[in-house]
């Protein structure tokens, strides 16, 4: 099955579609950010899940053949690489394998970054 060729209309649907093993992961993820900010809004972009606050986006996440993938900018990243040693990383993203442990603690706390980091962003344009 060619996954391009899905346009997903909501988190639902994409999330339903992947493995079964996946699928909680993913759940997850959605809970933590619903629990962190209950007003995010969830869109699909670029064919994958993500989450809007204040018309901006503030993560996207997925699932890979090998791994579950986080997109929470490349700022956030950055700002997490030494608790994020042992996965593989790049510019904006982080990726959690299938075969270990799903690391919700630190999950939370890069949503929870990202939030801040918006919040100020939002803070620092209004005063201008």
């Amino acid at each position: 099955m060619n996954m391009d060729k899905i346009a997903y209309q909501s988190i639902d649907q994409y999330i339903e579609s992947q493995d079964f093993d996946k699928q909680g992961r993913l759940q997850e993820i959605r809970k933590i950010v619903k629990q962190l900010l209950p007003d995010a809004v969830e869109v699909i972009s670029y064919h994958m899940p993500a989450f809007k606050w204040k018309g901006k986006i503030l993560a996207y996440f997925g699932a890979f053949k090998e791994h579950i993938s986080l997109f929470p900018h490349a700022s956030c990243i950055e700002a997490f690489q030494d608790q994020s040693k042992e996965y593989a990383m790049s510019k904006g993203t982080i990726q959690f394998p299938m075969n270990k442990a799903f690391p919700k603690e630190l999950i939370r706390e890069m949503i929870q970054y990202r939030i801040q980091e918006m919040d100020f962003q939002i803070k620092v344009k209004k005063s201008k």
